[in-house]
């Protein structure tokens, strides 16, 4: 798959974001935990990924508190319907493994939930950082924990402005 990318600096450490003409494949943190696979074929391209820059770092100021892109994570059926299934948690708002799991209609799959979770292509965008243990503790997260916080502290302290 020949993607088209663009890397930019961010409040939280450089970003790349990945995409065709069916929607934004991958957000990568710098540090990121998984690499996405192909990215030596991409192709730098920041003109056509400009809408996904614009957005996530009107996100990352306080500008804006949900996305309008189009979107082409590649998963399972399992993990897709967990991704989708992410952008339903509120703005500001914490879910446990378990309440997504209870979300999608699978009370005992909370494991599974957390795995899917794991391996979220979209982050930010399809917002795994609002997913924490049934503690409250902050549990993985493909950017680190530190940039988890301050995602979260971002959005404690943002009143969500417009999508």
């Amino acid at each position: 798959m020949n993607l088209l990318y663009d890397t930019f600096d961010s409040p939280i450490g450089a970003l790349t974001v990945a995409g065709d003409s069916q929607g934004i494949h991958h957000i990568l943190f710098e540090n990121n935990r998984y690499d996405a696979k192909g990215r030596a074929q991409w192709q730098r391209d920041a003109h056509a990924l400009r809408e996904a820059r614009t957005q996530l770092l009107q996100y990352l100021r306080g500008e804006r508190s949900g996305f309008e892109l189009p979107l082409a994570p590649h998963g399972t059926g399992f993990q897709l319907r967990v991704w989708k299934a992410l952008a339903d948690i509120p703005f500001g708002e914490t879910w446990s493994y378990v309440q997504l799991a209870r979300h999608i209609g699978q009370p005992t799959a909370s494991r599974a939930v957390g795995a899917a979770n794991g391996r979220n292509p979209l982050p930010i965008v399809l917002p795994c950082h609002r997913v924490i243990g049934s503690s409250g503790a902050l549990t993985g997260f493909g950017g680190g924990l530190e940039t988890k916080a301050a995602l979260l502290e971002l959005e404690s302290r943002t009143q969500p402005l417009f999508a």
